[in-house]
């Protein structure tokens, strides 16, 4: 089950909950904000390398981009987009073009019953031989990776009687533009790094509140998963049906628990192999598919699962869940925790645990962003950064990006952040864990990935806001911790920061001035890198 089935699996449990409803605006006052601000710019950057060598280069880009946000009584949209065009003068930097953004909204087709919601991103990673990915990074040579992910689906909320009836269809697309695949140690296994993959879920849950029909909320509910991935045609599918009660204890406090049958089953084929043996590996450095060879399990399971949780809800600013049971022939444990001490400051923090592919985990941290946030870029490169800043609910992708091989894995993890708005500057920071346990086929070219684990801490920092009226600054700070537990792969710690200052000469056009540094410091041979790198340029927004 993917989280969205726990989404519709316990929303008969918030039934049994009578939280305060929010004071509805009179018709004539209600409102709808829309902002566009599309702008170009043009910077020259110089770039160093510190460590282990001492080099310089300079280039030129030159970018359009827009911020959108729209704020309605049906709808919320808001997105960051910038073209980037690179001039380089030397082979230290070749000339390119990229897109990078992210965008999250939704649309009422009818008001309070059916809705469609989407999001995407685009952005760039860099991609070593532990297999770990991190964003936020600058340009990463050889080494880099560029990501584009996007999901869409409706959301239908009803009633039909006293039952309260939910449903939802989310389809994502992911795809790594990769470098070739990287082997751990020289002349060591290659790590074979996620190219793209395609996930659907369908969930439906029909429920009752507590005390329409019966003392307690009662529901039924299914669901239906899958993902494919192109590497080795893995795939991942996940079907259950459950019924869940959720009991009231006081006004704000229910205890909730469901029951239900569950199979999960992963597959794939095996590469291409020589007469010896030996696995082929196509042009893009990856293994190259046998379509002929039959599919094999990697993992089947069927059965029994329950869980048991409590769900608080003591006002509309706080809310807090937790659950623990059985799933996976295992033991797991999800939860969730929001609070708005006020207007201006908020809280977050999920802990997940699921069965998914590199993309099916991805589009899952993009349906989880908010639909009102100013997107953060990376001052130099201009590419998005880990984390958005916003008020509402979690606002950090960082986590996602903790491990970008091919294979399917159990992800289990937790996340938190905290946002601010302190006078005329916003101010965020977010941290987290994320553990990956691969699953593979025995006897393909994916088995050596199977039960091995990979871990990553993360924490992202940033703070912006207004100077005087025609200046302004925005500073950036991440840190990832990578463990591989491919032999021979060693660890890694990314480390980086930006800031920049803005000056507006005259309307609409500003002077830009950024300074960056970043460190890569890994266990294996030739990762070790520390650069650092100054912009000037203009900029003009357009009104």
């Amino acid at each position: 089950m993917t989280k969205w089935t726990y989404r519709l699996a316990m929303g008969v449990a918030a039934m049994a909950i009578a939280a305060p409803a929010a004071a509805k605006e009179p018709e004539g006052q209600q409102t709808r904000q829309v902002r566009v601000a599309p702008y170009i710019e043009a910077n020259q950057v110089l770039s160093a390398e510190l460590s282990p060598n001492s080099d310089s280069v300079t280039y030129t880009q030159v970018a359009a981009g827009a911020d959108v946000s729209v704020q309605g009584r049906n709808n919320g949209v808001a997105a960051s987009v910038r073209v980037e065009r690179t001039f380089g003068y030397d082979n230290g930097v070749a000339d390119s073009t990229t897109v990078s953004g992210v965008a999250r909204g939704y649309a009422s087709v009818v008001p309070h019953a059916l809705s469609v919601e989407a999001g995407a991103l685009a952005t760039r990673t860099r991609v070593d031989a532990n297999g770990g990915a991190t964003v936020g990074t600058g340009r990463g040579g050889a080494n880099e990776s560029r990501l584009y992910s996007a999901y869409a689906g409706p959301n239908l909320h009803t009633r039909t009687g006293d039952a309260e009836i939910n449903a939802n269809y989310r389809v994502g697309y992911t795809r790594a533009e990769a470098p070739d695949a990287i082997a751990a140690t020289p002349g060591g296994p290659a790590v074979d790094v996620f190219d793209d993959s395609l996930a659907q879920s369908a969930n439906v849950h029909v429920g009752t509140r507590a005390g329409e029909v019966l003392p307690v909320g009662v529901g039924v509910g299914g669901g239906f998963y899958q993902e494919d991935v192109s590497n080795l045609d893995q795939r991942v599918r996940d079907m259950h049906v459950r019924a869940d009660v959720s009991v009231p204890l006081t006004p704000g406090l229910a205890a909730v628990g469901g029951v239900g049958y569950e199979d999960v089953e992963i597959s794939s084929r095996d590469a291409v192999r020589t007469a010896g043996g030996v696995p082929v590996i196509g042009a893009d450095g990856r293994f190259v598919t046998d379509k002929s060879a039959p599919r094999q399990l990697a993992y089947d399971t069927d059965g029994l699962i329950w869980d048991v949780g409590v769900m608080w809800r003591p006002s509309t600013r706080t809310s807090a869940e937790a659950h623990i049971g059985k799933r996976y022939d295992s033991t797991t444990y999800y939860g969730s925790f929001a609070w708005a001490p006020s207007s201006r400051s908020s809280v977050n923090l999920s802990v997940y645990d699921g069965i998914t592919g590199f993309g099916g985990q991805l589009t899952n941290a993009l349906a989880a962003l908010p639909t009102d946030f100013v997107a953060n870029r990376n001052a130099i490169t201009g590419d998005v950064t880990g984390c958005v800043a916003s008020l509402q609910g979690n606002n950090c992708l960082v986590g996602v990006l903790g491990s970008i091989r091919s294979a399917v894995f159990r992800g289990r993890g937790i996340n938190a952040s905290y946002a601010r708005q302190i006078g005329r500057m916003s101010a965020g920071i977010g941290a987290g864990y994320d553990r990956r346990k691969f699953i593979a086929a025995p006897g393909t070219v994916l088995a050596a990935a199977n039960g091995v684990v990979d871990e990553s801490y993360w924490l992202a920092a940033y703070l912006s806001g207004q100077i005087d009226a025609r200046s302004n600054f925005n500073v950036n700070a991440y840190a990832n911790w990578l463990t591989s537990g491919v032999a021979g792969a060693g660890d890694a710690t990314v480390l980086g920061a930006s800031a920049a200052y803005r000056r507006y000469l005259i309307d609409g056009l500003s002077a830009n001035a950024a300074v960056g540094i970043d460190h890569l410091d890994g266990s294996v041979a030739g990762q070790n890198l520390t650069t650092a790198s100054a912009l000037l340029g203009l900029r003009y927004d357009f009104h």
